[in-house]
């Protein structure tokens, strides 16, 4: 299973003389295209029809977890992506390093995409003086996760924004409760000390010198604690293998027992290594049963708004797409985004993606291209999340048959 986080998109208002087009529609993607034609195509909608997801909550459901029964909270995933030590009642955020201005506007939600000395920015935020139990650790580029641990705690809390242009305002709690208001104001402690310490670092000195942006505060949210996901071999009787650059989805498949490959030049932007990923999908298959390939890029260029960037990086994609379609065997390949990132709003929206099922046995369709308006002819039509892994069940002859 490949998913191209955000692939897909609305058409663009304007861009070049190919507006009224998807990124899908004007990227040169033979072997997607290829797929499509020899496959079985339709329309996903992770969570329902004219239901939002976020990545976590889509994954979830792609891979079979009703989300309305065991999502948390984004944080929690991140943090078991980590490999942080986790207790039960531990709250875990996700965090940003970011940029802002000396009035605490937001410049820029990822401090230009930082990926260099975020060592030395995690070992100096680690010691500061919380006056609870915490631990922040970097997880991939800007992102990195933040664990609380002491008494009275609770994840009901505000996000802090990630909107930039807008003032980064307190944390307040969700509801009257103790725990909430503890946290919130350990939130609030954090955000503050963390701007103290970082503004004037050596790391953040040096990026300013060479022009780019200070990652000066850390930006938490998407608090919770650690969900209980059921074994995915238990689940499904398939041994499985996740292969990410992002916290996130390595935090999924660790959850549910699954082995987690890491690839260390996948960094989950456009510098990412997608064919490394793709090599080392093509290894785990030798000893696994069901194997996750994720893909970040197209997701972070659609939020930043870059459609040129969207479009080289699914051409990047589509190459190592190529590549492993000419190195399997008797091996089902489905290929889906999890939901629709659209570049002009920059933000997830409700509208259906595409999906695939390749090298199967099934009756091919009218699809012609690997496109969002190709696949409303797919013979899968529409599904949601949780039809995915049946009817990949299925297509492998693993299948329960429900009645004699």
């Amino acid at each position: 299973m490949i998913i191209i986080d955000g692939m897909a998109d609305r058409e663009l208002k304007a861009y070049k003389d190919k507006s009224k087009k998807t990124p899908l529609e004007i990227a040169n993607i033979p072997n997607l295209d290829q797929m499509a034609k020899e496959g079985l195509c339709g329309l996903l909608d992770s969570l329902g029809i004219g239901k939002r997801a976020g990545s976590d909550t889509a994954i979830l459901s792609i891979l079979g977890y009703d989300p309305y029964d065991v999502y948390t909270g984004r944080g929690p995933l991140e943090v078991a992506g980590t490999k942080i030590k986790f207790k039960e009642d531990d709250i875990c955020l996700r965090c940003n390093y970011a940029t802002v201005n000396d009035d605490f506007v937001l410049l820029d939600r990822t401090a230009g995409h930082i990926s260099e000395g975020t060592e030395y920015l995690e070992k100096t935020l680690n010691e500061i003086d919380l006056g609870v139990e915490f631990k922040l650790k970097n997880s991939a580029g800007y992102r990195c996760v933040l664990l609380l641990r002491d008494d009275d705690l609770s994840p009901s809390v505000e996000d802090a924004t990630t909107e930039e242009g807008k003032k980064i305002e307190e944390i307040k709690p969700l509801d009257d409760d103790r725990g909430s208001i503890k946290t919130a104001k350990v939130l609030n402690e954090f955000i503050k000390k963390s701007y103290e310490i970082l503004k004037d670092h050596p790391v953040n000195s040096k990026r300013k010198e060479e022009g780019k942006m200070p990652a000066n505060i850390i930006l938490p949210r998407g608090a919770g604690v650690i969900p209980r996901l059921e074994n995915f071999y238990e689940k499904y009787g398939l041994r499985g293998a996740v292969v990410s650059g992002i916290g996130l989805v390595k935090g999924m498949g660790h959850l549910a027992g699954m082995d987690i490959i890491d690839v260390p030049e996948a960094t989950g932007h456009i510098d990412s290594d997608f064919m490394a990923k793709g090599k080392a999908a093509l290894d785990a298959l030798k000893t696994h049963d069901f194997v996750l390939l994720h893909i970040e890029g197209t997701d972070e260029v659609s939020h930043d708004k870059n459609v040129k960037e969207k479009i080289m990086v699914l051409e990047r994609v589509d190459e190592m797409i190529g590549y492993i379609s000419r190195h399997v065997e008797d091996t089902l390949v489905t290929i889906l985004a999890d939901h629709t990132t659209s570049t002009d709003l920059g933000d997830h929206t409700a509208d259906p993606a595409p999906i695939v099922l390749w090298n199967g046995d099934f009756i091919t369709d009218k699809v012609r291209e690997f496109t969002e308006r190709e696949m409303y002819r797919g013979g899968l039509h529409r599904i949601r999340g949780m039809d995915v892994i049946p009817v990949i069940l299925d297509q492998i002859n693993k299948s329960k048959k429900f009645g004699s």
